[in-house]
């Protein structure tokens, strides 16, 4: 049994030109969605959790809300694919829990793929959590939905 959680980074700059698109911070607003979503994973989240992070300042930011160690991976960052993340969690043959925090369009490509859903067809709010766990049932794999938790409904 593996578990996969998908964290959206939270509400960032916007950028202009001369920010780097990797150094966007995260907005007052995003602070507050990824303290909120932060409190709640930790009350959550099982013990020897693996925390995944890509590079870019939003979602290190968004990551450290959960005050967990944190491991940066280069495959995570903006333009990645959803192969690269899959890969990096191991997913599905691996063991235990992995949290990634990432970006749209990825995380929802990952989403539609595991989901079933066409390509394209999901869509991740800033600052949400998807939780997945893939599981064996009689004989054959399954992917479950366990949650979606958005910061603004917490």
């Amino acid at each position: 049994m593996m578990d996969l959680i998908l964290w959206r980074h939270a509400e960032a700059e916007e950028g202009d030109g001369a920010t780097e698109d990797l150094q966007r911070a995260l907005t007052a607003r995003g602070e507050r969605q990824a303290a909120r979503i932060g409190r709640w994973l930790d009350r959550q989240l099982p013990e020897g959790l693996r925390v995944l992070c890509s590079p870019a300042l939003r979602a290190e930011q968004t990551a450290r809300a959960l005050g967990r160690r944190v491991k940066l991976r280069a495959e995570l960052a903006p333009g990645g694919t959803a192969q690269d993340l899959l890969d990096c969690a191991r997913w599905p043959d691996g063991r235990g829990a992995v949290l990634v925090v990432g970006h749209q369009p990825v995380i929802g490509q990952v989403l539609a793929q595991l989901l079933g859903m066409p390509a394209g067809a999901c869509a991740v709010r800033k600052g949400a959590v998807w939780w997945l766990r893939q599981r064996e049932r009689a004989g054959a794999a399954e992917t479950v939905l366990l949650t979606v938790q958005s910061p603004e409904l917490l």
